[in-house]
This record gives structure tokens, sequence and C-alpha cells, in this order.
């Protein structure tokens, strides 16, 4: 029985060694091909690059997204193929996936684009005043806010004039 165990944990160890030293079949890249920006909005312009072609020349697909067909060609970054294409007006939100095949060996390489319906290039900041029912005048009349801090003004010496005198022992 003990022979028998130890066999086969021998068996599991020898098993995992080697899959840890062989690669898997399928490579696996997450980001064989880069897209830039990665989130867009309908119009834009996207680039895409890819070092995983040789050569430098391949095809690319953004079908997906309503784009077509578009070349990759070698550009002077490090053999690398770069190309474009124009997210259509019609490209609705989600994630797409674009693909390029290399020309030579016929690899595919693929990318994804976010399309958004409102751009996050900057940080928008809020303008006008908030409806909220409590306090602030939309209209400044400068002749409203004088009048305003006349009363207030009228009202806070007859307050001090009254409590002086009772302060004297006057009396109101």
């Amino acid at each position: 029985m003990r022979r028998t165990a130890r066999l086969l944990t021998g068996a599991a160890l020898a098993a995992g060694a080697v899959g840890l030293v062989v690669p898997p079949a399928y490579g696996g890249e997450t980001a064989d091909l880069e897209v830039f920006p990665a989130s867009a909005v309908p119009g834009d312009e996207v680039s895409v690059r890819t070092e995983f072609c040789p050569k430098g020349a391949a095809a690319g697909d953004a079908g997906a997204v309503g784009g077509g067909s578009f070349a990759l060609a070698a550009s002077t970054h490090d053999e690398q193929a770069a190309g474009g294409f124009r997210v259509p007006p019609s490209a609705q939100p989600g994630t797409y996936e674009i693909v390029a095949t290399c020309a030579e060996g016929g690899r595919k390489v693929t990318g994804d684009l976010v399309v958004t319906l409102t751009a996050a290039r900057g940080q928008v900041h809020p303008r006008g005043s908030v409806k909220t029912g409590v306090g602030g005048a939309p209209d400044r009349d400068p002749v409203q806010t004088a009048a305003g801090v006349t009363a207030l003004a009228v009202a806070a010496a007859g307050g001090t004039w009254l409590l002086h005198r009772r302060a004297r022992g006057d009396g109101i």
C-alpha cells in the first residue's frame, strides 16, 4: 500500500514539474495588439500597433465595431506594424475585439476597444447654480442687494441702540 502511495506521489510531482517547464500549447499573450486610445467615442480616430508580426505587415479588421478593414504597415519603432481606423458614428457602447492577421505566417493578434458615448478626456467642472429651493438669488440686481444691506444695517443699529438704552436703565 505504501509503495503504491509513493509511486502515485512521485508521478504527481513529476507531472507537476513537467507542467512548470513546458509552456502551454497556446501562447495566451493578453495584449498582442495595442489599441490607442483604449476607450473611444464614435467618430474618434484609433491607432493600433503590434510587434508580433514579422517584417511589420498585417491586415487589420475592426468589423466588430463597424470600422471595416485597415492595413498595418512597418513603422519606424522597433519593427512594429502600425495602422489605424475611425470608429463609425453609428457605433454602440460596448467592448469590441480588434483583430490583425500577420501577412507572414498568418498569426492573429487581438486587442480590445471600449466604445463609450462620453469622452473621458479630462475632468468636467460643473457650471451654473444648483436649484435646491434654498437661499441665493438667481438674478443679482444691485438695487435690491443695496436695499437688503441697508435694511440689515438699520435693524442692527436699532437693536444696538435698544440694548444700550436698556443697559443704562432707561427702559424701552
